[in-house]
C-alpha cells in the first residue's frame, strides 16, 4: 500500500537559518533573523502539539518539515528526521522491516516512490503489521510540494467493530424478544415503557406500528395515536433530512447505528444514538425496522470534557515553564530598576522614565500570575478591597479593546465600598465578565456596585450565608441567554462561542473564585434583552481601607537587623543576572555573600563553610542536585535561616522541606526583608 510523501516527525527538526548560518561566533543576529527564527520555532512547537502526524515534502521528494507525531505513529527513528531527507529513505526503511508484506523490497520502494512523484491527492487506510490502523491523507501544495496527515484510527475501528457486534447482538435479542412478546401486547408495552430509552417499530413504508412511552416524554407523541406520528414533524426538516440515508440503508437490509442532535418537547437539546435493525420476511425481504434510541448527551459531553481537560493539562505544563523564564527575567528587570531608582531618587527623570518602566514590569508580573490562574486554581490572597477604584481601573484598561460605539461605564456611588476578596482574582473576574458582554454584541456595559443584604430566603437560594454584602453587577444589553443556556453557564468547558473562540472555563473560574471567597453569584438573562451577572462579596468589616495599605513592589522600608555585622549568606542560583540582583539586595541588608551556580557546588560550600547564617537557593537548577536537597542539607548543618525561591507556578515544582519558606519570583526587596525579619532557627 502506498505510504504518501510525508515529513519526519522530529520535534528537534532544525530549519535553515539564512542570516546566522555564516556569521562569526559572536556576531549579533539581526532583528529580522530573530523574528524568522522565532516564527520557525513557534511553528515547530505548534506542530509538535498536534496528535496527527504531519509531513511536508518538496517537489524533489525531500523532507521540508514534520512533527513528533509522525515518527511516533510510524515508528521511524529520529536519525531519518532532518531537513532535506529523501522521501525514499522512509519508504526503504519501511520495506526493510516488512511494512509492505512479502516480495521484493526494491520493487515496493520503486512502486511507492513512483506513486509519490505523481503528487496525486489521496485518502486511504493502511493496516500496519502490528495491527495499527492509520488513515493517510495527502494533498499537493502547488509550487511547494505535498502535505500529508497521519491519524491513528485503530481505536475508532475497534469501536466500529464493537458497535457492529453490539448491533448484531441487539438484533438477535430484539428479534428473540419480539417473538416472545407478540404473545402479549400488554406485557410488551409494560416492559418497553419502563425502559429509559425510545423503542419503536416502523414498516417498509416508514409508517410507525409501535412506539413506547419514551416518545411521549421526548416529543409529546401519544403511543395510542400512531396515525399522527410523523418523523419529519417531530424531528424537524433539517434533522429528518440528515438521518434519511441511515433509514434507507436499514430498509435495504443493513443494521445501522448513527448519532444526531434533536430538540425535545421540553426545549432541551439532546444527542441521540439510534440503532435500526431490519426485520425480514420468510422470503428475505425487509418488512420493517426495529428502532432503539438512547440519550447519548451526557456521555458525549463527558468525552468532550475529557478531551478539553487533556488540552488544558498540556497548557498548564507549558504555562509553568513560560512563567519560570519570565519570572527570572522580571526579577532582573524589577531588581535593577528598583536599585537604579533608589540611586536617582524622586526627581523628574525618575518620574518620567523609571516609574513608568517599573509599572510596566509589575504589570508583566501580574500577567504571569493571571496566566497561572488560568492554567490552575491558585490560592486566594484575600484582604480588604475598595471596589470603586478597582472597577474604574478595570474599565480604564478595557475601554481601548472595545469596538467603537460600545459604551463601558462604572456606577459605584460616592461612599466607599470595601469587600473581603482577592483583589487580583476579582479584577480578573470583572475583566472576564466585561469581555463576555463584548462578545455578546452589547452596545452598553455597566459595572454597578452597591451595598446589599441577603435575607435568609434569598441567601438559601444562592447557597450563601445571610448578612451584609457588596453586590457587583455587570449588566449589558447583548443578545442574552435562554433558560437552557443559563442552567449550564457555570459548567466547566460549557461555552456558547464558536469552536476555538473560547475554552468554556471563564465563568466556571469566576464561580469558583466567588464561592471560595464566601460569596454568591447569579445570572439574570433573557434572549434579546441582555444579561446581568451579579456577585455578592462579603463586607470587609473593621478593616483598614484597601487604598491605605501599601501594596507597591518596592515600598521603602527600613532594613531589618540582619544579625552580626557581615553575616555570611550563601546564594544559590543558576541564572547569573538573577544572582547579581539578589546578591546586591543581600549586601544592602548587611550580608557578606558567597555564590554557587548549582546544587553540587552549594553542598560543597555548606560543608566547608560553617559560618553560613543564611541559605537562599533557587529550586530548579541544572544538575542532579536541586534546591530542595540543598535546603535539606543546610537544615542538617543547622544553618539559622533557610529559604527557597522559584519562578514556577505554586506546586509546579513540589514543596520544599517543612518549615522552609518559598519566595515566588519576581520577589521584591521588601519581601526579602520580611523573610529576614522572621526569627532565625534555633
Amino acid at each position: 500500500m502506498f505510504a504518501s510523501p510525508v515529513a519526519c516527525e522530529s520535534g528537534l527538526l532544525e530549519f535553515p537559518h539564512p542570516t546566522l548560518s555564516h556569521q562569526a561566533p559572536y556576531a549579533m543576529p539581526t532583528p529580522d533573523t530573530d523574528d524568522r527564527l522565532a516564527r520557525y520555532e513557534s511553528l515547530q512547537a505548534a506542530l509538535d502539539l498536534i496528535d496527527q502526524g504531519f509531513t511536508l515534502i518538496d517537489q524533489d521528494l525531500r523532507l521540508v518539515a514534520c512533527n513528533q507525531a509522525f515518527l511516533r505513529l510510524l515508528d521511524f527513528p529520529a536519525s531519518l528526521a532532518y531537513t532535506g531527507a529523501p522521501f525514499e529513505d522512509f519508504i526503504r526503511h519501511n520495506a526493510a522491516r516488512g511494512e509492505y508484506g512479502a516480495g521484493d523490497a526494491d520493487a515496493h520502494v520503486a512502486e511507492r516512490v513512483a506513486a509519490a512523484r505523481r503528487f496525486e491527492p489521496h485518502d486511504f487506510e493502511r493496516v500496519r503489521p502490528s495491527g495499527q490502523v492509520l488513515r493517510v491523507k495527502g494533498v499537493p501544495v502547488p509550487g511547494i510540494g505535498f502535505i500529508t496527515l497521519y491519524s491513528d484510527i485503530t481505536a475508532s475501528k475497534q469501536a466500529e467493530a464493537q458497535i457492529r457486534q453490539d448491533a448484531a447482538e441487539l438484533e438477535r435479542r430484539v428479534a428473540e424478544r419480539t417473538r416472545e412478546l407478540r404473545l402479549s401486547e400488554a406485557q410488551m408495552r409494560l416492559i418497553t415503557d419502563s425502559l429509559p430509552v425510545l423503542i419503536g417499530y416502523f414498516d417498509h413504508r416508514k409508517t410507525y406500528r409501535y412506539i413506547n412511552h419514551g416518545y411521549q416524554q421526548w416529543f409529546g407523541l401519544d403511543p395510542q395515536r400512531l396515525d399522527r406520528v410523523s418523523a419529519r414533524s417531530y424531528l424537524g426538516d433539517a434533522t429528518y433530512e440528515a438521518i434519511r440515508p441511515n433509514v434507507a440503508r436499514a430498509l435495504a437490509g443493513e443494521p445501522v447505528t448513527y448519532e444526531y442532535e434533536v430538540r425535545c418537547v421540553d426545549g432541551r437539546a439532546r444527542t441521540a444514538r439510534t440503532t435500526l435493525v431490519p426485520e425480514r420476511a420468510s422470503d428475505g425481504s425487509v418488512i420493517g425496522c426495529f428502532e432503539l434510541t438512547f440519550d447519548f448527551t451526557e456521555l458525549r459531553r463527558t468525552q468532550q470534557q475529557l478531551a478539553q481537560a487533556e488540552k488544558m493539562e498540556a497548557l498548564g505544563q507549558l504555562t509553568g515553564g513560560i512563567a519560570h523564564d519570565f519570572n527570572n527575567m522580571l526579577t532582573v528587570i524589577i531588581g535593577n530598576l528598583s536599585a537604579l531608582r533608589d540611586r536617582v531618587g524622586d526627581g523628574e527623570d525618575s518620574a518620567e522614565f523609571l516609574d513608568p518602566t517599573l509599572a510596566a514590569a509589575r504589570r508583566g508580573a501580574d500577567l504571569i500570575r493571571a496566566l497561572l490562574g488560568f492554567a490552575r486554581r491558585r490560592p486566594l490572597d484575600a484582604g480588604p478591597v475598595d471596589i470603586s477604584p478597582l472597577a474604574h481601573t478595570v474599565v480604564k484598561l478595557l475601554r481601548r479593546s472595545l469596538p467603537d460605539g460600545m459604551k463601558l461605564e462604572v456606577d459605584a456611588g460616592e461612599a466607599p465600598l470595601r469587600a473581603w476578596a482577592d483583589a487580583s482574582q476579582l479584577q480578573d473576574a470583572l475583566v472576564n465578565m466585561i469581555l463576555n458582554s463584548r462578545d455578546a454584541n452589547a452596545r452598553r456595559i455597566t459595572v454597578r456596585a452597591a451595598p446589599a443584604v441577603l435575607l435568609p430566603e434569598r441567601a438559601a437560594e444562592l447557597h450563601a450565608a445571610p448578612g451584609a454584602y457588596v453586590r457587583i453587577d455587570i449588566a449589558d444589553d447583548g443578545h442574552g441567554m435562554d433558560a437552557a443556556t443559563r442552567s449550564r453557564v457555570f459548567e466547566p468547558f460549557f461555552t456558547t462561542k464558536r469552536q476555538g473562540a473560547g475554552t468554556g472555563l471563564g465563568l466556571s473560574m469566576v464561580y469558583g473564585f466567588v464561592r471560595q471567597s464566601g460569596g454568591a453569584i447569579d445570572i439574570a438573562s433573557t434572549p434579546g434583552r441582555g444579561t446581568v451577572v451579579s456577585f455578592w462579596l462579603q463586607v470587609s468589616a473593621g478593616a483598614e481601607r484597601a487604598d491605605d495599605v501599601d501594596h507597591s513592589l518596592d515600598a521603602a522600608v527600613p532594613a531589618p537587623a540582619a544579625g552580626p555585622a557581615l553575616a555570611l549568606a550563601l546564594l544559590v542560583e543558576d541564572d547569573p543576572d538573577v544572582r547579581k540582583v539578589v546578591r546586591r539586595s543581600l549586601i544592602d541588608l548587611g550580608y557578606a555573600v558567597v555564590e554557587a551556580e548549582n546544587g553540587a557546588e552549594a553542598l560543597q560550600l555548606l560543608d566547608q563553610t560553617p559560618q553560613i547564617a543564611l541559605l537562599l537557593s533557587d529550586v530548579v537548577m541544572p544538575g542532579p542536585v536541586d534546591g530542595r536537597e540543598v535546603a535539606r542539607h543546610a537544615l542538617a548543618r543547622h544553618v539559622p535561616r533557610v529559604a527557597l525561591m522559584s519562578g514556577y507556578a505554586p506546586g509546579e515544582t513540589g514543596g520544599g522541606p517543612e518549615g522552609v519558606p518559598m519566595l515566588a519570583k519576581p520577589f521584591t526587596h521588601r519581601q526579602l526583608i520580611d523573610l529576614l525579619r522572621q526569627p532565625a532557627r534555633s
